[in-house]
């Protein structure tokens, strides 16, 4: 986000938290090098993009609409490399 760190902070935030979180929030702002304004404003930044991503909506006629179902519906590909990996016993077992 450097391009909005660059432009002018013009409106303000309010949050209460308990002493425990200011703390937590303090360290982990200063692990990164950063002020706890800056950190808190980037994660809160980063989970409301993730929220919002998770939110997409696209619209399609009804001729793409069950193009798009039948692409769902129809079973995957046969891949003997994904089944082989699949059927691999994993290191920590």
């Amino acid at each position: 986000m450097p391009s909005e760190r660059a432009a002018s902070r013009d409106v303000t935030i309010n949050l209460r938290a308990n002493r425990k979180q200011r703390a937590v929030i303090d360290r982990a702002a200063e692990a990164l090098g950063k002020n706890r304004s800056d950190f808190m404003l980037e994660a809160a930044c980063r989970e409301a993009e993730a929220v919002l991503l998770d939110q997409c909506y696209f619209q399609l006629d009804e001729k793409e609409f069950k193009r798009f179902v039948a692409a769902l519906d129809k079973p995957p590909a046969e891949n003997p490399r994904l089944r082989r990996l699949l059927a691999t016993k994993a290191p920590w077992e």
